[in-house]
């Protein structure tokens, strides 16, 4: 469901009052401690259609860092530190790596930082919303390129291993990219195994008419302020229905979302720590 302008504002002053009707110590809590919580989220893909080839092959996901608001380079390298740890085969990050491209100073450690995470089986991305927007399309493109990590704008690549390969998709961006999904998704080989790159989690309900088995997405900061009681208080467009975790839209998709990594409009989370996922694929045949 997309927000208008005046229930997202309604949102996110609601979340404001939370914060504020919250002790000092939680305050302190949600504006230092918790966005620093970093968490790693592991889950088992189980499928026939997985070869055994790619039997216990690990895919991480982050998402969302909003690098320049209240997110730093030292701590983007403390990711990819993390990151590095779980000796990744493939790595893939689902939009929105700077807040605002049109402010924020791209030195070339970013490209240096990105070059330093390790995948023998691929490094890939999408556009998020904040990547299209303030004319970052064409710098981003550019910097995740030396860094290392290829685009996926409504196309499907093949991951091979030994022979045998699986399918790894990406939609642009639905707020401010042209994402195709007839075009990208419509000739898939119904009987292999499909991995979709998103975004924005919402649009699940439309890729549930597609052969594709695993969405991945971030764009919803999990709600990034979670409310006892109240739930999720910022969710912002696309991303209203679906807000965080594991869910079943039909029969053979699920969809996966990310927390993120950072915080965007205001810098707190709380009862919504950051993480990261890792994703281990398992082969029943």
């Amino acid at each position: 469901m997309l927000l208008t302008r005046r229930s997202f504002l309604k949102k996110m002053m609601a979340s404001g009052l939370g914060i504020l009707g919250l002790t000092g110590g939680g305050y302190y809590y949600a504006r230092y401690i918790e966005p620093a919580m970093l968490t790693k989220q592991s889950h088992l893909l189980e499928h026939s259609a997985i070869p055994s080839s790619f039997h216990r092959i690990k895919i991480v996901q982050f998402s969302d860092t909003h690098l320049g608001f209240h997110y730093s380079l030292d701590q983007f390298r403390k990711l990819i530190q993390e990151i590095n740890k779980e000796k990744p085969d493939v790595i893939l990050f689902t939009g929105d790596l700077v807040d605002e491209p049109q402010r924020f100073d791209f030195s070339a450690d970013i490209p240096s930082l990105l070059n330093q995470l390790k995948a023998p089986l691929g490094k890939y991305w999408i556009y998020g919303n904040h990547d299209h927007g303030g004319y970052g399309t064409e710098k981003l493109e550019s910097v995740m390129s030396k860094g290392g990590f290829t685009l996926l704008k409504n196309e499907v690549k093949q991951i091979e291993r030994d022979g045998r390969t699986i399918n790894l998709a990406g939609l642009d961006d639905v707020i401010l990219g042209s994402p195709n999904l007839e075009g990208t998704l419509g000739e898939l080989d119904t009987d292999a195994y499909t991995i979709l790159l998103v975004h924005e989690p919402d649009i699940a309900d439309s890729v549930k008419n597609y052969p594709v088995d695993i969405q991945l997405s971030g764009h919803s900061h999990g709600g990034q302020i979670r409310i006892p009681l109240l739930g999720s208080m910022v969710t912002p467009p696309y991303a209203d229905k679906y807000v965080d975790g594991k869910h079943s839209i039909s029969e053979r998709l699920t969809l996966y979302i990310s927390r993120g990594i950072g915080t965007t409009r205001m810098p707190y989370r709380f009862l919504c720590k950051p993480e990261f996922s890792v994703f281990t694929l398992v082969s029943k045949t």
